[in-house]
């Protein structure tokens, strides 16, 4: 069976200009010409079913792109790919759903992804998803608007926050790809080695910034506390924090 642009975009449910746009970048190969026709056929079908797929996984196009070209990446890149893949939460929920289960209005939803603080999708059937942890995300972020956080001001501190964290990210892979991700006496990199590895430093990575960062943020809230004289907010705070080490501990 064939299908010219409109009708395939159609039958694929995508948008014309998101076809020519795969064509463009080489995800897609260009349809058949007769004369002044193209015509799209059943292999175009199946190479979008597997760009899909990748997508859903959480490659994003260049890596889909790399994967699907024979050769473009090499064995330690393609292991390293499918470590982070199995790190990464499948989206199922909608942002409909998000705010249903959340009580976030749609609309605040929309600010923060405009705020830059969530990573847009590159898949065009991925936008608007939402993972599991992004539900979590949301519920913590529904209690400090309770306790009464304006949300202005909590999206400026928020984006401040993600200006230094991209920077502190870029620096940690670069130290990743010099220190881990290197080449061993034999002039090779262990693609097996590198993939177990990116597996066991991701948490305990997490772990170390998140111990950090609740360690810090105590000490310096106590520390305020005790400066301004507020003797029973200061016990009552310490208190708390106390209860909170143990049950992390537990």
């Amino acid at each position: 069976m064939r299908w010219e642009v409109d009708d395939f975009a159609r039958t694929a449910g995508l948008r014309v200009d998101t076809v020519r746009y795969y064509q463009s970048i080489g995800l897609l190969h260009a349809p058949v010409r007769e004369g002044r026709r193209a015509f799209y056929d059943r292999s175009h079908l199946e190479r979008l079913e597997r760009i899909r797929a990748l997508a859903d996984r959480g490659f994003s196009l260049k890596a889909i792109l790399a994967v699907l070209e024979d050769g473009d990446l090499e064995a330690s890149d393609r292991l390293l790919l499918g470590a982070v893949e199995l790190e990464a939460e499948d989206s199922c929920f909608s942002a409909a759903e998000l705010a249903a289960r959340t009580g976030v209005p749609e609309e605040v939803l929309t600010l923060v992804e405009r705020a830059g603080l969530v990573e847009s999708a590159e898949f065009e059937e991925r936008k608007g998803r939402y993972s599991p942890a992004d539900l979590r995300a949301a519920r913590a972020a529904v209690k400090l608007l309770r306790h009464g956080f304006p949300l202005t001001k909590l999206l400026r501190l928020a984006l401040k926050h993600d200006r230094a964290m991209r920077k502190t990210i870029d620096e940690a892979i670069d130290l990743f790809d010099d220190h881990v991700r290197k080449k061993g006496d034999d002039g090779e990199v262990d693609p097996e080695a590198v993939a177990r590895a990116f597996q066991e430093l991701l948490p305990a990575v997490t772990a170390v910034v998140a111990h950090h960062f609740q360690r810090t943020l105590v000490n310096r809230a106590l520390s305020r506390l005790k400066r301004s004289g507020e003797r029973r907010a200061y016990r009552s705070a310490l208190e708390a924090a106390g209860r909170a080490g143990r049950k992390q501990r537990s």
